[in-house]
């Protein structure tokens, strides 16, 4: 399970940012999670509850996460199509010369305090 990792890595750059903006208590840490990053969101909220109740700065904050769809973008036909749906081959054409456009996010959207 990598999401433990993960959330010690969102903690430490969740602490930074409040460092430098002086903020003594957040509230809620808002995530961008793409639908193929191999994050499960469920695991990431659970060890995200164990380890910022550690924390005085995160005691109690809540992690909320957006699920982005993955999206891949055919070079032949130039169309995008799901890519959990279709995989790699484009469902208008046929061709194989795709690119996951999005879905593969790991970033934090929002700080709250």
């Amino acid at each position: 399970m990598h999401e433990l990792g993960i959330v010690f890595y969102i903690i430490r750059d969740v602490k930074k940012v409040a460092e430098e903006h002086k903020v003594e208590h957040v509230s809620t840490v808002v995530m961008n999670i793409g639908e193929v990053s191999t994050i499960i969101p469920d695991y990431l909220t659970d060890c995200w509850r164990w380890a910022a109740d550690k924390e005085d700065l995160l005691r109690g904050c809540e992690l909320k996460v957006n699920t982005v769809p993955a999206v891949t973008y055919c070079e032949d036909c130039g169309k995008e199509f799901p890519t959990v749906q279709h995989g790699k081959i484009c469902p208008h054409c046929g061709s194989e010369h795709t690119y996951l456009l999005r879905g593969n996010e790991v970033e934090i959207k929002e700080i709250q305090v």
